[in-house]
């Protein structure tokens, strides 16, 4: 599956994104084009709606935390909202172990990853 990116320019400087799809390996480098065309020096506020985000891998991670640091250096805010339930598993499990290298190298987190959101899905936690 695909990523699709909906941008809504808002007043007041902000932005807001709707990511609808996959935010992985193949889409992440979308996600980071569509970052640098939005998010000028004038940007203060992103805000991304993920009601319609089904998967996140490390390479979407890597972007998200990217943008967000990108804004925190221009005092900036970034938020995100409407979190599926797996990817809010994701971001939680992420946040838990901010600097535990516990996998030995990106494709095993992905596989972990994989697991623990399928899980959600299957209602199994």
């Amino acid at each position: 599956m695909s990523l699709t990116i909906e941008v809504v320019n808002q007043a007041n400087n902000r932005v807001k994104m709707y990511l609808i799809g996959r935010l992985d390996t193949n889409t992440a480098a979308q996600l980071e084009a569509s970052f640098e065309e939005a998010l000028t020096e004038q940007v203060t506020m992103l805000t991304l709606d993920l009601a319609q985000l089904e998967y996140v891998s490390s390479a979407g991670l890597r972007v998200l935390f990217k943008a967000s640091k990108m804004l925190k250096k221009r005092a900036g805010h970034f938020g995100l909202m409407h979190l599926q339930p797996q990817i809010q598993k994701v971001l939680d499990i992420v946040k838990a172990l901010p600097a535990v290298p516990i996998f030995k190298n990106e494709q095993e987190m992905d596989d972990y990853l994989d697991a623990m959101q399928q899980k959600v899905i299957d209602g199994e936690d």
